[in-house]
């Protein structure tokens, strides 16, 4: 393989998509293990395969009576927008309000449940969208929330299905159960002339694929192929700024829901900082077991991270080390209730974070001590993780990207 296999890596068993995303219904380059899958089945769908095929692996794992980590790594709600006509049905209507009514309705039921704070103001909509857009192409827009809607339902009826499994295996009270997303809503546009050209056009039956968000063309059949844009992204994203790509809170912030009936009574929300750096070490305290210093003759990193056990128990866990972010050359660092942050190639931005949320109020220039002794710290871990400079980086990127053929 071209690429490092997750088998490679240390797994026993692979099912799915060395990319980051894929056609739903007709996927282009798939692994069970480390072998190309070359057909599926008519009624294939990957969010209901790949629980299926975690399934399997956790019954032959039961019978064999070990322990096991299961990696589920659900693509969903990630374009293309794919998703069954009976789900999509549930959906229709909900989103013709539009989007600034939707978002700041969800932000008020945050306020009104207790998951925020009422004095984190929601933050203005994206100054690239503009208000009066949301009423032109109303219904093909509300559409395409409806699906990233549906694409979500699908997934929360697989895990559904995965929960009854562990419970039919008698594994449900012993199973140590996280469930996060990698990141914030995605605001990129699918363009016929974008993205959309790193994947096949024809489906595995030779069916036309209408690539990229094409106006009037509602998504979720097998021959379409979009994404649903900068505005429902602010939507799901609500209150915070910005979304993927970019690493103020609307790019990194998602709940985790985690379950362990044999680990520690149930409890409403806490609120702390976390990574996922500590879902390592939060795996290895619960199971006793120690990190191995050598796979395969390779020098395993040292272990980073914090283990959140304590947290998940109730005690009062404060997190020592900061968390760092960079991607695409936005960066950020949290310690405490500070975050100093930056979009790419412009001035840090710091903000009280317990006390602002929602990042509305700049702070920047007001505690120079601070912000040198942040930059430091970020400083040293860039080097230490050797972060690339983005204005480097891109061109090198977007030339690989040109030649990239969508087999890999």
């Amino acid at each position: 393989m071209e690429h490092p296999t997750p088998r490679q890596r240390g797994f026993d068993r692979f099912y799915g998509i060395m990319d980051g995303a894929t056609h739903f219904f007709s996927p282009h380059y798939m692994l069970e293990d480390d072998n190309r899958i070359e057909t599926v089945p008519d009624d294939f769908y990957f969010t209901d395969a790949i629980t299926d095929k975690a399934i399997g692996m956790i019954e032959r794992v039961v019978e064999d009576e070990k322990p096991f980590f299961l990696y589920l790594a659900h693509t969903a709600p990630h374009w293309p927008l794919h998703a069954h006509p009976e789900d999509i049905a549930r959906y229709d209507g909900i989103y013709s309000k539009g989007w600034d009514h939707i978002r700041t309705a969800r932000h008020e039921t945050m306020n009104s449940s207790g998951v925020f704070q009422r004095s984190w103001n929601i933050s203005p909509r994206d100054n690239s969208v503009h208000g009066g857009a949301q009423e032109q192409n109303k219904d093909w827009k509300a559409s395409k929330m409806a699906t990233y809607a549906a694409m979500v339902d699908r997934m929360d009826q697989s895990i559904g299905t995965l929960i009854a499994a562990l419970k039919r295996l008698g594994q449900f009270d012993n199973t140590l159960v996280m469930f996060l997303s990698d990141n914030g809503g995605c605001a990129e546009f699918m363009a016929e002339d974008g993205w959309a050209k790193f994947y096949p056009d024809q489906t595995h039956d030779g069916k036309q694929i209408t690539m990229g968000n094409v106006t009037g063309l509602r998504p979720g059949d097998a021959q379409t192929f979009q994404s649903y844009d900068k505005p429902w992204a602010n939507v799901s994203n609500a209150p915070f700024r910005l979304y993927k790509h970019y690493v103020h809170e609307g790019g990194i912030s998602t709940p985790l829901v985690v379950h362990w009936p044999d680990g520690f009574a149930p409890r409403s929300a806490a609120h702390a900082p976390c990574h996922v750096v500590d879902i390592l070490p939060t795996i290895l305290e619960a199971t006793g077991a120690a990190c191995q210093a050598e796979v395969g003759g390779h020098e395993i990193q040292p272990l980073r991270g914090e283990s959140l056990l304590r947290l998940f128990q109730g005690a009062d866990w404060q997190r020592k080390q900061p968390i760092f972010w960079e991607h695409e050359g936005n960066a950020a660092i949290r310690l405490g209730q500070f975050k100093l942050v930056r979009l790419h190639d412009r001035p840090w931005e710091l903000y009280d974070i317990e006390a602002d949320r929602t990042e509305l109020t700049n702070l920047a220039g007001r505690n120079p001590k601070l912000e040198r002794d942040l930059i430091r710290q970020y400083q040293t871990w860039a080097d230490r993780v050797g972060v690339l400079d983005w204005n480097e980086a891109l061109p090198k990127l977007l030339q690989a990207w040109n030649l990239q053929t969508p087999d890999g």
